[in-house]
């Protein structure tokens, strides 16, 4: 039932991560922070998101496979910001924006006609608010809030866009 979001831009990226966290059809808590800050120098996002994929890979032919989707998103100085998006089966793929879970059926669609390469951290997020408006207002299970990030050469920081939830 999880919804992951990113953007990226010349400069950062955005992401974000519903906070709602369940199992089966109960709803456990509101407030889970789903993103992981993995480190700061140690890897570039290129070597994580190729790291992480290879674990995932091994994993998949083991009788321990990992049912993970996930969105890494970095910022390397010789590269600038990258958004890799990695599904459960280990497919890597370096992407201007993504999405996953159930979200991504609305959300992907808004992606694919507004976003456009260069745009701005004002309009990312104005991106982002109408796929998480669009979210909250077609999807059948609630998901009431969002936890938002941006990433950019100064690190991870948190960032608030009000929606009309």
């Amino acid at each position: 039932m999880e919804c992951l979001i990113g953007i990226q831009g010349p400069d950062f990226v955005l992401v974000a991560s519903d906070s709602a966290s369940g199992r089966s059809i109960v709803r456990m808590k509101d407030d889970q922070d789903k993103m992981f800050k993995l480190s700061r120098y140690e890897l570039t996002p290129h070597a994580a998101a190729n790291f992480t994929r290879r674990n995932l890979a091994d994993a998949l032919r083991s009788s321990s496979a990992y049912q993970v989707n996930m969105l890494i998103a970095g910022y390397d100085d010789a590269n600038g910001p990258e958004l890799y998006y990695m599904d459960w089966l280990a497919a890597l793929s370096k992407v201007p924006f993504a999405a996953h879970g159930y979200g991504s059926f609305f959300s992907l669609s808004i992606m694919d006609r507004y976003y456009k390469p260069g745009l701005t951290r004002e309009d990312a997020s104005e991106l982002l608010k109408k796929c998480i408006e669009e979210v909250q207002k077609r999807f059948l299970v609630r998901l009431p809030d969002f936890f938002i990030r941006i990433v950019d050469k100064d690190g991870v920081h948190d960032v608030s866009i009000p929606t009309k939830s």
